[in-house]
């Protein structure tokens, strides 16, 4: 299981990685747009929305963090843009976690399987503070 920080960016993700890598000195890493996801009829997306970044990853003084850029359809607020991600390969202990994070909080997305997860889900604690919950296979 890892913990990660989640980076959120509305449109400007592309720039924020070139300046990020810059000053870190991580190579640039590969990026999946949204363009290159299943489509979906029900969620069609628009030319520009296709050419930003869905998902990256890069490491900075040994964490790992995540960058995507936010569709227009959500919301983004400067400041609640920055969120954790725990990624494990234990359903149970994404379960666990999603529950228990949600009380007094909000779900921002249900927990179900995704094209790049079995189990991924969303949601704000009561503190303010976002979590992804992501069952993926290539973390120990």
């Amino acid at each position: 299981m890892s913990l990660q920080v989640s980076l959120g960016f509305h449109g400007n993700g592309r720039e924020a990685l070139e300046f990020y890598a810059k000053i870190f000195g991580f190579p640039m890493p590969q990026v999946m747009t949204y363009g290159e996801m299943p489509p979906d009829p029900a969620y069609p997306i628009t030319e520009e929305v296709k050419q930003l970044i869905m998902y990256t990853n890069f490491e900075i003084m040994g964490v790992t963090c995540m960058l995507s850029d936010w569709p227009p359809e959500m919301a983004y607020v400067v400041g609640r843009n920055i969120g954790l991600m725990v990624v494990t390969r234990d359903a149970d202990e994404i379960r666990r976690l999603y529950e228990a994070l949600k009380e007094g909080g909000t779900v921002d997305m249900e927990l179900a399987a995704t094209f790049w997860s079995e189990l991924y889900g969303m949601v704000t604690d009561k503190f303010g503070v976002q979590w992804q919950l992501n069952m993926c296979c290539d973390t120990p």
